[in-house]
């Protein structure tokens, strides 16, 4: 099966999990703002055991813990490099939608989609996927210390202690410290626990994703020229050209960087817009409205973009 066929089932996979959010909104046995603790239930507790039994589940060899830290220091470069270039990109009018769209560009899905789809392609446990982890716990850390500033229009919405203090980071701290303690060996129902709580994410995001677009009319998403901007930046410049630095690391035997750790900067860079977006720009007072649109089109069209920009990859590494 050809690495575009691969990427191109699954994606299509998770987003037809949408479908029932969807036609229950539609059908109005749903209501829009009861997708609100279902998105908690999402970040409170489905991510968190993700990433816990993830990381209980990994074999930290001294050449996975090495690349660890390399991919993690190539994300903040990375994350650091897009602020300047998404100010270069995005509008000059009003601030609030200038900083939606700035965050949308730079935070990627990859709590909600990144890590899923890295397990569903190169399997559950696999170095790809806690790649991924670590890249998504630094894109969390970035988004509510420098990303919620964005969205505010205030540098006074900076939240350290939930960038730092969240479930994401705690979930892998502990999975770290019980995975070196041998957990898994001494109380192997433990990781039947927390997979039964990690199942969860891939259904409960995109069925929370079906009633957000529900809620919206999709002429008016798709007749929305910046979401068409921003999603081939989020989607296509930004990812590309990340990708494409890493790559060149890994052509030159530079920094260690491995054939898996290319791939999962890739997987984390190519994701829509991040899903936090509109519950970020509740809390702050942000432009809730084109955090929805980005956020649904971006993830819309990803369903083409993704596969072929791994197809591609793929005949490179």
């Amino acid at each position: 099966m050809s690495a575009l066929t691969v990427m191109l089932k699954n994606v299509l996979i998770f987003v037809l999990l949408a479908v029932p959010g969807y036609l229950l909104l539609k059908g109005k046995k749903l209501r829009t703002e009861d997708s609100a603790p279902l998105s908690k239930l999402l970040t409170e507790v489905g991510v968190p055991f993700l990433v816990f039994s993830s990381t209980l589940k990994l074999e930290f060899t001294s050449e996975l813990t090495c690349t660890m830290l390399i991919t993690a220091g190539l994300t903040v470069v990375y994350l650091l490099a897009m602020f300047p270039a998404s100010a270069l990109l995005a509008r000059r009018d009003d601030a609030k939608r200038r900083g939606m769209e700035r965050f949308s560009v730079i935070f990627a899905n990859n709590g909600f989609i990144g890590i899923p789809l890295a397990q569903a392609v190169f399997g559950d446990g696999s170095a790809v996927a806690a790649y991924v982890i670590v890249i998504n716990i630094l894109n969390n850390v970035f988004m509510f210390s420098m990303g919620a500033p964005l969205i505010a229009g205030d540098s006074s919405a900076r939240n350290l202690k939930k960038a730092i203090f969240n479930p994401v980071i705690l979930a892998f701290v502990l999975g770290f410290a019980l995975n070196l303690a041998g957990l898994n060996a001494i109380v192997p129902e433990v990781m039947t626990y927390c997979t039964y709580f990690s199942n969860i994410v891939t259904p409960l995001s995109m069925v929370i994703l079906g009633m957000k677009l529900a809620g919206v009319p999709m002429r008016a998403l798709f007749a929305t020229r910046r979401m068409y901007w921003v999603s081939a930046l989020r989607l296509l410049v930004f990812p590309v050209l990340g990708t494409a630095a890493v790559l060149v690391l890994y052509k030159l035997d530079l920094l260690w960087v491995s054939q898996d750790a290319v791939l999962a900067f890739f997987v984390a860079a190519a994701m829509p817009c991040a899903g936090m977006a509109s519950a970020i720009a509740d809390q702050c007072g942000g432009d809730t409205e084109n955090a929805v649109k980005f956020t649904l089109g971006s993830t819309i069209l990803s369903v083409v973009t993704i596969p072929v920009l791994y197809w591609a990859l793929r005949l490179l590494v």
